[in-house]
């Protein structure tokens, strides 16, 4: 017997294994995107990612559990859209984070309807709100940083109030992005987010 073949298999196996929350994850993300959140079911997500029912029952209790799973993963996303990145200038990296949101993967149908279902779920329910009111908290902190890091003259709440004022235009260019608005506008409202980032 060739062990590096029952080894290969093997770690197929593993990788297949550790890979399902994330697939059964995805394929609800996928469903609320499309479906928003009647589209959620476990059976639905169960067929979506090719897996059995009962596998997604033993990773997500139910579809809240799989709803709340849904904001974080979302939350985990915009964190890394303001991280820092200490190989670069402090100014550097708060124009990559302003540009980052304008990324082709994000200007999708897809994924600006997903932030759409997602952001409707956060007003529907308690539970779901806290969770999105905590991410938003974090990604306000996380661009105020950059802000500061950038514009040291700037006082804490001169940082939040620009990376308010920021957020406010990014959302709305998210939004209007779904309209099919051109190119040409998306790259004013990123210039005009800089404007205010790097305002004397």
């Amino acid at each position: 017997m060739d062990t590096g073949t029952v080894n290969s298999r093997e770690q197929g196996e593993q990788g297949e294994q550790v890979d399902r929350p994330s697939r059964i994850l995805e394929a609800a993300l996928e469903l609320l995107s499309r479906h928003g959140i009647s589209g959620v079911s476990m059976r639905a997500v169960a067929r979506e990612a090719g897996v059995a029912l009962g596998l997604v029952n033993y990773y997500y209790e139910d579809k809240s559990s799989l709803i709340r799973a849904a904001l974080h993963s979302v939350d985990k996303h915009d964190l890394a859209l303001v991280a820092p990145d200490p190989a670069l200038p402090p100014d550097e990296q708060l124009r990559n984070a302003l540009r980052r949101v304008a990324g082709p993967e994000l200007l999708t149908t897809r994924y600006l309807s997903l932030r759409l279902h997602l952001w409707a779920l956060a007003r529907a329910d308690e539970d779901f709100a806290l969770i999105n009111a905590a991410a938003f908290d974090r990604y306000l902190d996380g661009l105020a940083a950059l802000i500061g890091n950038a514009k040291p003259e700037l006082s804490t709440k001169e940082c939040k109030e620009r990376a308010a004022d920021i957020v406010v235009l990014q959302d709305g260019m998210w939004l209007t992005a779904l309209l099919g608005v051109e190119k040409e506008s998306i790259r004013r409202s990123i210039a005009r987010t800089e404007e205010i980032a790097f305002a004397a």
